[in-house]
């Protein structure tokens, strides 16, 4: 499972050919979550309030990328790395 983007101890990554709806896998500390990127709603798991504050705030900065890394994983396509918070 890539990592694309990784900014304050947060690692956001995608796996190959994952289920729908398009989300991504927030990780922090013992922490994990599965966001939807298009609404924002966590799927499964957890994140501490802070960590999914910044979350949230990083996944509407980079929906369109999150989408185009979405696509390139059905296809099997190397995934793309996504600035990070700190990034900008």
């Amino acid at each position: 499972m890539p990592t694309i983007s990784y900014f304050y101890g947060i690692a956001i990554r995608m796996y190959f050919g994952d289920h729908a709806p398009p989300h991504f896998h927030a990780i922090y500390g013992p922490d994990e979550a599965l966001i939807d990127i298009e609404t924002g709603n966590v799927l499964v798991g957890h994140l501490p309030k802070a960590a999914l504050r910044l979350v949230q705030e990083w996944r509407i900065a980079r929906q369109n990328e999150l989408r185009d890394n979405w696509g390139r994983a059905e296809r099997l396509e190397p995934l793309n790395r996504v600035a990070g918070l700190e990034d900008e």
